[in-house]
């Protein structure tokens, strides 16, 4: 029998087009992180304040998905690319007026622009690797394409800490509270320009991107220009329970995930100032540590595809689930260095959710899974609405104790787990 290619040779340029789009948002989404403390030093605000930098960045794909998906159906899926690219440029480029202006409200409007074109990029990129060949292979031509997305993540860090962060004005909050209005607005005005530079940067990438893909003859979408019925999918999606607790435990998931690497360098800037670094010294090796958890978390996917082969994935969503609250516990309660570990170690657990949960909640649903999926990508406003609350009880609390939060969001993943073995899809694969 003749073997099927992954990618056949027919596919293979919009293949490597499509599969530098999942590198791309996920330099974007590793970038950001950082940002929430860079953001809250330079303009002297609270972590809540701060955080609003991913209130702002989440709610683009949570205003965007179902357009998007509506948007691809019509047209294609070329074109819904074609959009998500333009957004992601502008929004990079939106970084020169806004650090101009030298306000934050600009910066945050850059954020929700830049990922409305990201929720286009995710709703579309996905499905479009899928059917650019054999349905036996599909699967396998979606992992290897999400192979590149942690690539992306990494150089974001990477970007983040040493063309940033590293080079942000070393004072530190308290320094610049006792400045001069006129020393602290030049003192900002340069931190802005730093910041403005990699965005202004990736902007022109994928300004390029667009025209190259604009360019190029891609496989056609089966789908387009095709009626569909919104509303009555949206009745079957609501009537699936599985579905919609698979949108609240994605909701949850993509919440703790955003804390647990947003406020990894709040939580490691706290120890390692306690035991004598200066703060731009103790941001700078946090960010190390966030860079390991990413690693761990990468490694930690390739294990969990290979037990998926042997254990249930709603069981082994649950015990992942269990022990990222046992993992918190250690930051909640150890603290120092152990509890940095234990954070760190959090992503390994996480590894397996994301995909395990959008998996689950689509098995069964045949062709609404199109709309379904739009679905599980606006869950992703957790990652909006949560760390922005962390941000608030760190200012009324701790650090550590700020960590209760993502503990809830594990508890509702692993009941989520648990009922998909108990009483939904116990076999689902």
């Amino acid at each position: 029998m003749k073997k099927i290619p992954v990618v056949s040779s027919q596919v293979v340029v919009p293949f490597v087009l499509i599969t530098i789009c999942f590198a791309l948002w996920g330099f974007a989404n590793d970038i950001t992180n950082p940002m929430v403390k860079a953001f809250s030093k330079i303009f002297l605000m609270s972590n809540f304040q701060g955080s609003l930098v991913q209130f702002a960045f989440y709610g683009g794909y949570f205003a965007m998905a179902i357009p998007a998906a509506i948007f691809i159906k019509k047209y294609s899926y070329k074109s819904g690319i074609l959009v998500g690219l333009a957004l992601y440029a502008l929004g990079g480029l939106l970084f020169i007026p806004a650090s101009m202006v030298g306000e934050f409200t600009p910066f945050l409007f850059a954020y929700f622009i830049l990922t409305c074109g990201l929720s286009f990029l995710e709703t579309g990129a996905n499905p479009y690797i899928l059917s650019m060949g054999d349905e036996e292979t599909s699967t396998q031509r979606l992992n290897l394409a999400q192979a590149f997305n942690p690539i992306g993540s990494l150089t974001g860090m990477l970007v983040a800490g040493q063309f940033i962060l590293a080079r942000l004005d070393p004072q530190d909050y308290e320094a610049r509270q006792i400045l001069s209005p006129e020393q602290f607005e030049a003192v900002k005005m340069a931190d802005l320009a730093v910041i403005r530079a990699p965005y202004v940067g990736i902007g022109v990438v994928i300004a390029v991107l667009f025209i190259i893909i604009f360019l190029v003859k891609m496989p056609k979408n089966q789908d387009a220009n095709t009626k569909l019925d919104v509303g009555g999918t949206f009745k079957r999606l609501l009537s699936s329970l599985k579905y919609r607790e698979g949108v609240v435990a994605q909701a949850f998931y993509v919440g703790a995930q955003i804390m647990c690497w947003t406020f990894i360098i709040h939580y490691g800037t706290e120890v390692f100032t306690a035991r004598g670094m200066t703060e731009k010294a103790a941001e700078g090796l946090s960010l190390n540590y966030n860079i390991a958890a990413m690693v761990i978390f990468v490694t930690s996917r390739f294990i969990c595809t290979f037990l998926l082969r042997f254990i249930r994935p709603g069981v082994l969503l649950m015990n992942f689930a269990i022990a990222g609250i046992m993992l918190l516990m250690g930051v909640i309660f150890v603290g120092g260095l152990p509890g940095i570990y234990c954070l760190v170690g959090v992503s390994a657990c996480m590894s397996l959710m994301f995909p395990t949960i959008y998996g689950i909640a689509l098995k069964g649903l045949g062709d609404d899974a199109k709309l379904g999926a739009a679905g599980l990508i606006m869950a992703i406003l957790g990652g909006s609405l949560m760390p922005p609350l962390q941000g608030y009880l760190i200012d009324v609390w701790t650090v550590p104790a700020s960590f209760v939060l993502p503990v809830i969001c594990f508890i509702v993943i692993a009941t989520y787990g648990y009922r998909v073995y108990k009483f939904h899809y116990a076999r689902v694969t």
